[in-house]
């Protein structure tokens, strides 16, 4: 059976937010939930601390967002929890009331599908929280409770708290704050599978999945793929699994991944021995060794052997994320690497997903760094904006640069060149990601001229599809077929 995933996503550009820091709300009618002390707005981010982005400020920002040719929004999780994250669920079915409760959320559904804008919601279902009503009830009552077996237990008494005593219960990586679900239990795994459903029905356009990696059940994403599809079969599935995912990119299981496998090597070409490694060292993804033309080109020959084409279509690329530090401090700040990373980003296929901020040159290290609040207009920085705006106008304007094949046209030194071919339109990107200034040859092109779309650089036509590119040090063009 052919594998089919859903042609939006294909044409995406998704932007990632994490709803605690990007916006708040200036309505002044607010429910008290959300009437509380919160951190200052501009002070750093702290672990526990919450600087009370809601959901309503993400609805006042759609013309922002909009702006940038943003056609997706990925949110890290909204539903009830006791942690600024959301990742530790309380209950599946009630948005977290510091981000406006469910009211809050249909609000900004309605008006993000009034403007054609995708939402994609996080979906943590490998593990709950201690807070979470079913295995509350366990704490509570001990072995009288009947939702015994939705966790996976192992002694008694539980200890959810006192980390002197033994837990007793498994917890994600041993943290007794997220205890596992037992996906064996039919019950457990009804309960997620409904919940999987029910926000699909209520109008979201799909699920990224925290650790599916981490759930053993045989056939588990199977069926929940089958469930969510058989509401919207155009619903996109994305599992966060960080190295090679041959195993759920299969067609049965998940429509794409987080790219990691893109992330570190678009970062190691760029950046090079400009990666600051003492925030990279600990995460698992490779931002390093640097790389030349021909390690980025066998990295991602690699890459794009691994999967299915229409899998590749619909992975989530990606340079930053709230796991990471973001690409412009991996690259220790400086501007133009995080620019070429930021080229490489937006011609690859599959759908390039952009952390809020970085389209304004936000930096941040290690998490809670990484989840800075969105900054105000007066820093931000108006060449990586122009950037980012030209580059997704680009892409939306080519067809080629979404569906169109890739193929590597050349690898010397620190140049790298590649073609986006669709029907007749073939697009060249160049990036030389060296300090002097190359002159590269193309022969046999698809196609017998062609103009300079984007960048620095310049093309001069020699006949006979042959094509001669100046690129300037460090800077990157797209050429288009005239």
């Amino acid at each position: 059976m052919p594998i089919q995933t859903p042609d939006w996503v294909k044409h995406a550009v998704f932007y990632q937010i994490f709803p605690d820091r990007f916006a708040r709300t200036t309505r002044t009618d607010l429910p008290p939930a959300m009437q509380v002390p919160l951190e200052d707005w501009d002070s750093a981010p702290t672990i526990q601390g919450y600087k009370g982005g809601d959901l309503w400020g993400v609805a006042e920002r759609l013309d922002y967002i909009q702006s940038l040719g943003v056609t997706a929004i990925y949110f890290t999780p909204i539903f009830q929890s006791a942690c600024n994250h959301r990742y530790h669920t309380h209950d599946y079915y009630q948005i977290d009331p510091l981000l406006g409760g469910n009211e809050a959320f249909f609000d900004l559904l309605e008006a993000a599908h009034d403007r054609n804008l995708k939402v994609v919601l996080d979906g943590v279902f490998n593990h709950a929280s201690r807070g979470f009503f079913y295995f509350n009830d366990i704490l509570e009552n001990g072995p009288h409770s009947p939702w015994l077996d939705w966790f996976r237990v192992e002694g008694w008494p539980l200890s959810a708290y006192d980390g002197d005593r033994p837990a007793n219960y498994e917890g994600w990586w041993d943290n007794r704050a997220l205890p596992e679900f037992n996906h064996d239990n039919p019950q457990a795994r009804e309960y997620i599978m409904r919940i999987g459903e029910y926000w699909i029905e209520q109008g979201i356009d799909g699920w990224r999945l925290d650790v599916p990696f981490d759930v053993k059940t045989e056939g588990f994403w199977v069926e929940f793929r089958s469930r969510v599809k058989a509401i919207n079969p155009e619903a996109y599935i994305v599992g966060e699994v960080w190295t090679d995912a041959s195993e759920w990119l299969q067609g049965d299981q998940f429509d794409g991944v987080m790219n990691y496998l893109f992330t570190g090597p678009a970062i190691a070409f760029t950046a090079k021995d400009r990666v600051s490694m003492p925030i990279v060292e600990s995460v698992s993804y490779s931002p390093y060794p640097a790389l030349d033309a021909k390690g980025y080109a066998e990295k991602i020959e690699a890459l794009l052997n691994l999967y299915d084409w229409e899998i590749q279509q619909t992975q989530l690329n990606l340079l930053s994320s709230h796991d990471i530090a973001r690409a412009l401090s991996v690259a220790s700040e400086d501007v133009t690497s995080f620019l070429l990373a930021t080229l490489l980003l937006l011609t690859f296929p599959g759908a390039p997903s952009i952390y809020y901020g970085d389209e304004v040159g936000l930096p941040g290290k290690l998490d809670p760094d990484c989840r800075r609040v969105f900054p105000e207009q007066a820093s931000w920085n108006q060449q990586v904006l122009k950037t980012h705006k030209a580059l997704i106008a680009l892409r939306h304007a080519h067809p080629a640069l979404r569906t169109g094949k890739y193929q590597t046209l050349a690898a010397e030194g620190n140049c790298y060149v590649f073609s986006r071919i669709l029907e007749k339109e073939m697009i060249v990107v160049a990036v030389n990601t060296g300090e002097a200034a190359v002159q590269v040859r193309l022969a046999d092109m698809a196609v017998e001229s062609g103009k300079v779309l984007y960048g620095e650089g310049t093309v001069e036509w020699l006949g006979d599809r042959t094509a001669m590119l100046d690129i300037p040090a460090r800077t990157g063009m797209i050429l288009g077929s005239a």
